[in-house]
């Protein structure tokens, strides 16, 4: 019953000047209650509307039972200015989509929050569940005398038992927030507002550690948005709260945004985890103009909100909060994933029309690398090309003209078009009405060194050029259109090299010979990730071997300097090159000689934060099961690096998959860690055992349990897929496919992209790739699944 562009575009006609009074109890532990008074103005008296409720229990409307099919309730007959009340009890969740609940291991605190967004809001109290039906929010909780309790509004009044808050400006449904429990909070005031800072009690020492930290990036972005942006923040509090549970990274609730609390971690936070951290919270504090106070009308703009937002979160965290290099993490970390989401046959522009987004399950779907990070790029090469002062002009033009309300691309450009005398309308056309990527290529002649696109788009780029002793020659921004660009003749050239565009690039034989000999070299950080993300690309496309990538990480990973560009080379190895495009027989030794890098970079006097990357991934990746067991028992290893918690957990999935671990053992590890991350590291270590036995017992823990929640289910597959052992966990690539549909089917939105990424992580052969492709011919394979499969049948097939 997902919601159509056609049924939503019928109820915004028809509906109006809502608001919402909502009265929430929290007391009881089986089933929350909601009471919600909902007014609205009705274009066309005696018409019939409907309100979304999803798994309503003991439900009266207007004090009578209503019609109600599960998921929606009719309305009918209504009058001019119409008023419903809505009373229900409904369940708690422990999937992240609704009000999410969980009991923390550490102390046996609970914790209970409204996780919204795209189709969720509804699963909390009875709405129009559509982002151009924005409404004013009235809230009352009521919640046990221990708690406090967090929501879109200030508080006015403050429990001990009830909470009352002050009604938002109007904003979408799916922007409601509620989050209640025991929270250890950090508050203070800037700029006449209130600010806050909250966590589970159990992490109170994880926050008052980086409490200070937290309020100056909070302060410096949120100043910086002052001086950028001409309209004032539009509410009336900023509380962040990490919480328990929630499937996104962060969700940017005006008033209250909440962060997964994975985010404020146990034991030490590394340089690029707090480079990381100040982007997210960046990007959900330019939420608050692109999304809260500007919201897109209908799903097919998911990019108004989130390119922007994406953009500005890595723009701001350099500029404003101090964290220099941010786009070197984005170039090398998440522009390569939107690469290969752009290669693929679910593909779809930037920008699509709102006709190719039908309703809200195919709205899901588009919450991708393309609305994200090629829509972030794509901003960016338009900064480059129009310049920062036209492009701010627009932005401002676009947020004045339509604060509190709903707009489209279409009012976008207006916006621009009015700011700048360059063609932006053709602009947009080609960058965000169009799929796929052009591809840069250096080439050589007789003359020297030429630069060609193949492909439509204008880019603005700088190319930067070196000698044979990397001594840089030229670094200067070039146009290029159909034309070639004539560059200076240099040993290396590298075409966009600040990452200023979203574009292949394909270097000339002689320049990627310097490339391979020299890469960790380069003293620019950025042409580095450039280079390295090249690499991916190229593997990705059969043009470098597995053996060949491996060779440039043996050669040059243990002298990288840029702890973000060692932190990604790592990752995508483990979590793509090994299971995708290492043969089984080979594995081992891939494995293995990614952990010998890891060691000669040890070894090599790499800074304290590389030594962090470097061991972390040596934890997962080394043979030496005495190494380990030495580092826990020492609690410290071999570098003098703290073995904290997450470190040990990593050490002990590694010992467990090596088969030097028993069950007894992780239990025991996990009693005497006794939080969550011990919880969590458990169920990893004891599904990466490899034994058939335990693997059996792994998959249970996930396709036999209905509640299992969206945490476990995550750490179960992180330990049970092993490219080192594939002949183990093969048997279970054709149970994933036949067992997937109906878990996803059972548990909404966001959890059946969790049940898509447990997507077999091994080398698959053609049998495989054809039961596949049997697989997404099943008619009830539900629209958010079917996309992650045939993803990865895209990926499998690429040549």
């Amino acid at each position: 019953m997902s919601l159509t562009l056609a049924e939503a575009r019928a109820r915004a006609a028809l509906v109006s000047d809502v608001t919402y009074a909502l009265e929430l109890d929290l007391t009881d532990r089986e089933t929350f209650g909601c009471r919600a008074t909902i007014s609205f103005t009705c274009a066309e008296p005696g018409a019939t509307t409907f309100l979304e409720l999803a798994h309503a229990r003991d439900l009266l409307v207007d004090g009578a039972h209503g019609d109600y099919d599960g998921r929606r309730i009719t309305l009918t007959d209504l009058r001019e200015h119409h008023q419903v009340v809505v009373e229900a009890r409904l369940p708690y969740v422990t999937d992240g989509d609704g009000m999410h609940t969980f009991t923390d291991p550490a102390d046996g605190e609970v914790y209970v929050s409204a996780y919204c967004g795209m189709d969720i809001a509804q699963l909390v109290f009875p709405c129009f569940d559509q982002n151009d039906l924005k409404a004013t929010v009235s809230l009352t909780v009521r919640a046990p005398e221990s708690w406090t309790v967090l929501a879109n509004g200030r508080a006015v009044e403050t429990g001990p038992e009830e909470w009352r808050f002050a009604t938002t400006p109007p904003i979408p449904p799916a922007m409601f927030v509620v989050c209640a429990g025991p929270w250890h909070s950090v508050t203070w005031e800037h700029a006449g507002l209130p600010f806050g800072w909250h966590a589970r009690r159990s992490l109170s020492a994880e926050l008052e550690r980086d409490a200070d930290e937290l309020r100056r990036i909070t302060e410096a972005c949120f100043d910086h948005y002052g001086t950028i942006f001409t309209e004032p923040y539009a509410f009336d509090s900023y509380d962040q709260a990490f919480v328990p549970g929630q499937n996104w990274g962060a969700l940017e609730t005006p008033g209250c945004v909440t962060y997964r609390d994975e985010i404020l971690p146990v034991g030490r936070v590394s340089e690029g985890e707090a480079r990381q951290r100040a982007v997210v919270i960046a990007h959900e504090m330019a939420h608050m103009w692109f999304g809260d106070l500007v919201t897109m009308t209908w799903w097919e703009d998911t990019w108004l909100q989130e390119s922007f937002a994406d953009y500005m979160g890595f723009r701001v965290a350099d500029d404003a909060a101090g964290f220099a290099g941010t786009f070197v993490d984005f170039t090398i970390g998440r522009k390569t994933g939107a690469y290969d989401a752009d290669a693929r046959r679910s593909t779809h522009p930037v920008a699509p029309s709102a006709e190719d987004v039908p309703d809200v399950d195919s709205a899901a779907n588009n919450f991708d690398s393309i609305s994200y990070a090629k829509g972030n790029s794509a901003l960016r090469q338009l900064v480059t090309w129009l310049g920062d002062d036209d492009f701010l002009a627009g932005v401002n033009a676009y947020l004045h003209q339509h604060r509190f309300g709903n707009a489209t691309l279409a009012d976008f450009v207006d916006a621009l078009d009015g700011a700048t005398d360059r063609d932006v309308r053709d602009w947009v056309e080609r960058w965000l009405r169009s799929t796929g990527f052009d591809t840069l290529r250096v080439t050589r002649d007789a003359d020297g060194v030429l630069l060609t696109r193949e492909g439509s788009r204008p880019h603005r780029v700088r190319v930067t050029s070196y000698d044979a002793d990397l001594g840089e020659i030229d670094s200067s921004f070039v146009d290029l259109g159909s034309e070639p660009v004539r560059l200076l003749d240099a040993a290396l050239v590298v075409p966009n090299a600040g990452g200023e565009t979203f574009a292949r690039i394909r270097l000339d034989d002689a320049s990627w010979e310097v490339v391979v000999r020299d890469l960790a070299s380069l003293p620019d950080d950025g042409v580095r990730a450039i280079l390295w993300s090249s690499a991916f690309d190229l593997v990705r496309c059969r043009e470098l071997s597995a053996t060949e990538f491996l060779g440039l990480v043996t050669r040059h990973l243990p002298r990288e300097s840029h702890v973000g560009i060692v932190e990604a080379v790592l990752s995508w190895s483990l979590h793509e090159l090994v299971p995708r495009w290492v043969e089984p027989d080979a594995a081992v030794g891939a494995v293995a000689q990614l952990a010998a890098a890891c060691t000669a970079g040890l070894t090599s006097g790499a800074s304290s934060e590389a030594t962090l990357a470097l061991t972390r991934a040596l934890a997962s990746t080394t043979s030496d099961a005495p190494l380990l067991r030495r580092w826990l028992d020492d609690g410290r290893t071999d570098g003098d690096v703290e073995v904290d918690p997450r470190l040990r957990w990593r050490a002990l999935h590694r010992l467990a998959a090596l088969g030097s671990l028993t069950a007894a053992e992780i239990e025991e590890e996990r009693a005497t860690d006794g939080t969550v991350v011990g919880e969590l590291g458990a169920a990893t270590a004891s599904a990466a055992v490899p034994h058939p036995d335990a693997k059996a017992a792994a998959w249970a823990r996930v396709f036999a349990d209905p509640t299992v929640s969206n945490r476990v289910l995550t750490a179960t597959v992180a330990g049970f897929w092993d490219p080192e052992r594939r002949d183990l966990v093969h048997p279970y690539v054709a149970r994933y496919l036949a067992e997937a549909p109906a878990l996803a089917a059972a548990r909404g939105q966001a959890f059946s992209q969790l049940v898509g990424k447990a997507f077999p992580a091994i080398w698959l052969d053609d049998s495989d790739v054809g039961a596949l492709e049997v697989a997404l011919a099943r008619p009830d394979l539900g629209t958010v699944l079917r996309r992650a499969w045939a993803d990865r049948l895209d990926d499998l097939r690429r040549p």
